[in-house]
C-alpha cells in the first residue's frame, strides 16, 4: 500500500453519483480503489493490513483493530445512487468484508455493479494519486477534489455547476441550508485544503439569478505548491512503474519557463527519459508546443490515462496549443497516425464541445 497508488474512476461515475460517507469511509474506499487496476477484467478480493491502512491515514490508536471493522460494517449498510440515463441504480460500495482473527488483515470486495465505472476504462476517466486526499480533514474536500479533477482540462477553463446540483452531488441537501454557511463550511474549506494538500486548486465566481446565487463557476488550475511527497524511484523498484504508481517526474508540476531552445529540448528528453525519445523527436515536440514546457508536461500526464500506440506521435499532435483541450471528451479513441481535429464549435452544424461533453456524461438526459 502506497500513497503514490492511483485512484481511477470514470468521469460519468464522478459526475452522476451522490453519496454521503464519513471522511474515514471515503478514505477507506479510495484506498481500496487505488488497489484496483483499471485494466482488470473483474474485481479481486483486495487484502491489506489494518496497521498499514491506519498508518497511511496518520492515525495512531490502540483501538485500530476494532475501528476498521466498525467502518466496514457501516459501509456495508450504505446504499448510494448512480443516475444512469432514465434509471437510478441503488448500490452498496462493498459486497463483502472478511477479517481473519489474529491476522491483522482485512479482505474487501467491491460490489460487482461498480465494474463499468472502475474497470476496463479506455477513455473519459479521471486518475489521481491517493496522496492528494489522505490528509484532508473535511468530508467534502475529497469529493470536490474529484469533481474538479474530472473537469481540469475543460476547454473554456472553468466548470459551472448549479448550487442545487452541487448540493445533490455532495449530499448536503438538508445541511447548511443557508448559502453563506454552505460557502464557508464546504466550498471555502475545500478550497483551503486543495491548495494546501493536492495537485490542483481553484478560484470561484458566484452567478446570481436576481438576488439569489444559483450557480458557481470553478476555475481550476494546477497547484505547484501541493503537499504531496515525491515517489523517488530507483533500480530496485522499477517494476512498480508497470503497476499503480508514477515515477518521480510525474509528481512535480512544471511551470512555464522561458528557456533556450537547446535547454528546452533537453528538458523534453529528460521528461520522457523512460521512453527513449531522440533529439529530433524531442525537438519536434518542443517546437509544436511553441516552447511551452508546462503544456508538454500536461500532455505527458494525460497520455498516461490513454491507450496509445506511439507516445511521440501522441505528444506531437497534442502539444499543439489548444489540441488537448479540444480533444478531451471525444467519444472514441483517436488515431494519431493520421491526426485530424474537429473544432466542436458548432461551425459545421454539429454539436459544440459543451453539448458533446454533456451528452457523453449524460447531463442532457
Amino acid at each position: 500500500m502506497d500513497k503514490q497508488y492511483l485512484v481511477t474512476k470514470s468521469n460519468y461515475f464522478i459526475m452522476n453519483s451522490s453519496y454521503d460517507l464519513s471522511l474515514e469511509e471515503q478514505k477507506l474506499i479510495l484506498t481500496l480503489a487505488s488497489m484496483v487496476q483499471p485494466t482488470d477484467e473483474e474485481f479481486k478480493p483486495y487484502v491489506f493490513k489494518i496497521s498499514e491502512f491506519m498508518e497511511l491515514l496518520g492515525v495512531d490508536t490502540k483501538t485500530k483493530y476494532t475501528e476498521i471493522p466498525k467502518i466496514t460494517k457501516e459501509l456495508m449498510k450504505k446504499v448510494f445512487e448512480i443516475h444512469e440515463g432514465n434509471s437510478i441504480l441503488q448500490v452498496a460500495w462493498l459486497s463483502s468484508a472478511r477479517y481473519e482473527k489474529g491476522s491483522g488483515k482485512v479482505t474487501l470486495k467491491f460490489s460487482p455493479d461498480l465494474k463499468p465505472y472502475m474497470l476496463k476504462l479506455n477513455n473519459m476517466f479521471t486518475q489521481y494519486k491517493l496522496a492528494n486526499i489522505l490528509n484532508m480533514k473535511s468530508k467534502y474536500s475529497p469529493r470536490i477534489y474529484e469533481i474538479l479533477k474530472c473537469n481540469e482540462f475543460k476547454q473554456q477553463g472553468y466548470i459551472e455547476l448549479e448550487v442545487e446540483e452541487l448540493r445533490k452531488l455532495l449530499k448536503t441537501d438538508g445541511i447548511y441550508t443557508r448559502y453563506n454557511d454552505f460557502k464557508k463550511k464546504v466550498i471555502q474549506q475545500s478550497q483551503k485544503e486543495l491548495k494546501k494538500l493536492s495537485d490542483i486548486d481553484f478560484d470561484f465566481d458566484e452567478i446570481k439569478t436576481g438576488k439569489k446565487i444559483t450557480s458557481i463557476k470553478f476555475y481550476i488550475r494546477e497547484n505547484s505548491h501541493d503537499g504531496r511527497a515525491l515517489n523517488k524511484t530507483n533500480k530496485s523498484n522499477k517494476s512498480n512503474k508497470t503497476k499503480n504508481t508514477y515515477d518521480e517526474i510525474s509528481a512535480t508540476v512544471v511551470p512555464y519557463e522561458d528557456v533556450s531552445d537547446d535547454m528546452g529540448i533537453k528538458k523534453v528528453q529528460d521528461m520522457l527519459k523512460g521512453h527513449r525519445v531522440g533529439p529530433k523527436s524531442a525537438k519536434a515536440i518542443y517546437e509544436n508546443a511553441k516552447g511551452d514546457i508546462r503544456q508538454i508536461k500536461k500532455v505527458y500526464e494525460y497520455s498516461k490515462t490513454q491507450k496509445i500506440k506511439s507516445l511521440v506521435g501522441f505528444m506531437k499532435a497534442m502539444v499543439v496549443p489548444g489540441a488537448l483541450e479540444e480533444s478531451i471528451g471525444m467519444p472514441r479513441q483517436l488515431s494519431f497516425n493520421n491526426f485530424s481535429q474537429r473544432a466542436y464549435d458548432g461551425s459545421d452544424g454539429g454539436m459544440t464541445f459543451d453539448e458533446l461533453e454533456k451528452k457523453l456524461l449524460g447531463w442532457d438526459e
